[in-house]
C-alpha cells in the first residue's frame, strides 16, 4: 500500500459557524500523526494549508462564503494533485465537508475514475436555489453531482466531480433526509445506506458500499464526517445528531473496513470542531478511535 502524506485543511468557510478550521491543529496536539506511526502506518506530515476562516456573509444569504468555500477547496485540489501525483494517499485533516470536494478535484486531474465512499450524518443534497440556511456544508453532494453554484460544483471541469454509480452515502440520519433528497440521489444512481443499516451491521454495510463504488478499477476516497456519530455519544460536530446518530463503535468499524479496502486512495477527517471539547477528553476519545481503525489488524 502506498505511503500516506497528511494535510491540513483548516477551513470553516463552508461550516454553520466558527471552529473547524481549528481542527488540524488539535488533531496533531492530540497525537494522531504520531500514533498513527506508531501503529505501523507508513506517514508523512505535508503541513497546513492557509486558514481560511467562517464567514457569516449575510449580504449572501443562499450562497454564504462562497469565495472562501471555493478558495479553500480549489488550494487543497492543488495540493491532493501533488500528492497523489507523487504515488502516495492523503489523509486530509478538516475543516468543513466542502473540502471533499477540492479532494475529488484534485484526484480528477490524475484520474477521471475515482469513486467516493461518503460517510456522514446528512445527504447534503441542498443547492443555492432550495436552501433554508445557504450553508455550503449543508450541499456538498449535491455540487460533487455538479447540481448549485457553478464555481463550486464546476472545480474540476464541466459536469460532476464523482460519477453519480461511484458515490455511496453511508450513515445519514433518516430524519434529515426528506422525499425530495430521496429522489434527488434515487434519480441520479447514487447508493445510499441509511444511519441505521451503519449502525446494524457497520462491516456489512462499509464492504457492500466500497464495492458499489470501486467496481473492476479505480481508487476510492473515503470521506468521514464526525457529525454521523450519534451527539450524545461523541459531541463534536457543528451540526447535532442527538438520539438519530450511529454510535461511534460501529463507525469506527465500518472505517477500518474501508481504509483496509485495496481501492482505498484518500481519506478526509472533517467536522471535528474542537471548541466543542473544553478539557480535550472527547478529542481524545476520536483520535484513540481512529487510530485503532486506521492501524489495527
Amino acid at each position: 500500500m502506498a505511503e500516506w502524506e497528511a494535510i491540513g485543511a483548516p477551513s470553516s468557510a463552508g461550516a454553520h459557524h466558527a471552529g473547524q478550521e481549528r481542527a488540524p491543529a488539535a488533531l496533531r496536539r492530540a497525537g494522531l500523526l504520531d500514533r498513527l506511526r506508531d501503529g505501523g502506518m507508513s506517514i508523512v506530515d505535508g503541513g497546513d494549508l492557509p486558514v481560511t476562516p467562517f464567514v457569516a456573509d449575510p449580504a449572501h444569504p443562499r450562497e454564504r462564503n462562497l469565495d472562501g468555500v471555493v478558495a479553500a477547496a480549489i488550494g487543497l485540489a492543488d495540493r491532493v494533485a501533488d500528492v497523489v501525483r507523487d504515488g502516495r494517499r492523503p489523509l486530509v485533516l478538516g475543516g468543513d465537508c466542502t473540502l471533499t470536494l477540492g479532494v475529488m478535484a484534485g484526484f480528477g486531474r490524475i484520474r477521471d475514475d475515482t469513486g467516493l465512499v461518503y460517510v456522514d450524518g446528512d445527504a447534503d443534497v441542498g443547492t443555492p436555489e432550495h436552501t433554508e440556511s445557504g450553508i455550503f456544508d449543508s450541499m456538498g453532494v449535491a455540487h460533487l453531482l455538479g447540481a448549485g453554484a457553478p464555481r463550486l460544483a464546476g472545480l474540476n471541469r464541466p459536469g460532476a466531480l464523482v460519477e453519480p454509480a461511484r458515490l455511496c452515502l453511508v450513515g445519514c440520519d433518516p430524519r434529515e433526509v426528506d422525499a425530495s433528497g430521496h429522489a434527488f440521489l434515487e434519480q441520479r444512481g447514487v447508493g445510499y445506506f441509511a444511519g441505521p443499516d451503519l449502525a446494524g451491521a457497520p462491516e456489512k454495510v462499509a464492504e457492500e458500499a466500497i464495492a458499489r463504488v470501486a467496481g473492476a478499477s479505480g481508487p476510492v476516497v473515503v470521506h468521514l464526517d464526525v457529525d454521523v456519530v450519534d451527539s450524545g455519544d461523541l459531541p463534536l460536530g457543528n451540526f447535532p445528531h442527538y438520539d438519530s446518530g450511529v454510535p461511534l463503535d460501529a463507525v469506527l468499524a465500518a472505517l477500518a473496513v474501508l481504509v483496509r479496502h485495496e481501492s482505498c486512495a484518500g481519506l478526509v477527517l472533517t467536522e471535528v470542531n474542537p471548541t466543542h471539547d473544553a478539557d480535550g477528553t472527547i478529542l481524545e476519545r476520536y483520535v484513540s478511535g481512529l487510530v485503532s481503525a486506521l492501524t489495527g489488524p
